[in-house]
């Protein structure tokens, strides 16, 4: 296979699984009649977001401005800044402004937006804004029942730069849930939430536009979407072993993997050392939350099955040491020098330490390179 010529750690990105992703994502927007505006901080990649948008869908997510400054210069011209802006960054919202594009912001904070209307009057420049409603993640966010709802609401409105642009969420908190119908409940959860806040700033007279849900595991498990305009799912493009615990994708529809080769045999350890240590897999562990056997990664042949019982047990910098459930490694079968693929436990995480990815079929051809953002 053509991986063997590849150096490792390598980022892989299989083609046929990305698309196909982005295709039901797309299917099930379009069933529900909500606009897909779909999170690129996971791909961070513009031929990812011309598959993810490809269905008639224009505009999209970011998490930092560099990513809207990446997308800006690929030609989008709808982008949403779904983290709480501050005053200091609207210079850089304004130069991504100038390249035609209309650059949503958020905000949860009222003392906040006198100041923003002020640098916003300082640069001569306008921006639509939207209010994170807590859906219950409690991250960011005001509560949809709260007297600061309106109290942003009508600040916004009056101010002499800024327009209300409606209000969004995101259920973070799906991401803990061990069962669809966990999550079926936090999906309503997160609707009810964003979908009574719009109705109380409607309710106040002023405009709400704009309603807007986030999450993949709600997106996917969604029974009912009534009221929302739109969707901001991301991570389902790729998917990760994490998205697998809680029943959003199958492990053959994960659709990075990180290339491996393996560098030495700790037998009196019992561990197969790989030379993709912390950096090149991240250090997240969330799937340990379900399953004790999952650690940095699950193990992969370079056909991309699971190695049954084999995980990336712990990492240091630049080492990672495979572990088997059973204690039992298949040390003939994986000598050193031979290769393995990684499936990353939380692919935002893990595809944030490399530049490109190494874009290849289901029959392991390479296609192309694709280049990707970092950075803030």
């Amino acid at each position: 296979m053509v991986f063997e010529n590849l150096g490792t750690p390598t980022l892989l990105l299989n083609k046929d699984i990305l698309e196909n992703n982005c295709n039901l994502m797309q299917e099930r927007a379009q069933e529900a009649g909500v606009k897909l505006r779909p999170h690129m901080k996971t791909a961070k990649s513009i031929e990812a977001y011309h598959l993810a948008t490809k269905g008639g869908f224009e505009g999209i997510t970011v998490s930092t401005l560099s990513e809207a400054d990446f997308f800006a210069n690929g030609g989008v011209t709808d982008i949403l800044y779904a983290v709480g802006i501050v005053p200091s960054k609207l210079a850089q919202g304004q130069r991504i402004q100038d390249k035609g594009v209309k650059l949503s912001l958020i905000t949860d904070n009222f003392s906040v937006v006198a100041a923003l209307d002020e640098e916003a009057l300082r640069l001569e420049t306008t921006f639509p804004v939207l209010i994170e409603i807590d859906s219950g993640g409690q991250r960011g966010g005001v509560l949809p029942n709260s007297d600061d709802l309106i109290a942003i609401g009508k600040a916004i409105k009056s101010s002499k730069r800024l327009s209300l642009e409606g209000v969004l969420t995101h259920a973070g908190h799906s991401y803990h849930c061990s069962t669809p119908e966990e999550i079926v409940a936090i999906a309503e959860q997160e609707r009810l939430a964003v979908v009574s806040a719009a109705d109380r700033l409607r309710a106040a007279g002023l405009p709400c536009p704009v309603v807007s849900a986030g999450s993949t595991p709600t997106a996917v498990f969604a029974k009912s979407y009534e009221g929302l305009t739109d969707i901001r799912p991301g991570v389902y493009m790729f998917g990760d072993v994490d998205q697998m615990f809680i029943g959003v994708c199958r492990s053959n529809e994960i659709a990075a993997s990180v290339l491996a080769s393996v560098i030495g045999h700790n037998k009196a350890a019992k561990r197969i050392l790989i030379d993709a240590g912390g950096l090149a897999l991240s250090k997240d562990i969330s799937a340990s939350e379900f399953s004790s056997h999952t650690g940095y990664g699950l193990v992969c042949d370079l056909t991309g099955k699971v190695l049954e019982e084999l995980y990336v047990e712990s990492v240091h910098q630049e080492h990672g040491l495979i572990a088997s459930v059973s204690g039992d490694l298949p040390f003939e079968e994986l000598p050193v020098g031979s290769r393995v693929r990684i499936l990353p436990i939380h692919a935002c995480m893990t595809v944030a330490g490399y530049e490109q990815y190494e874009v290849h079929s289901s029959e392991g051809e390479l296609l192309a390179k694709w280049d990707r953002v970092n950075r803030w």
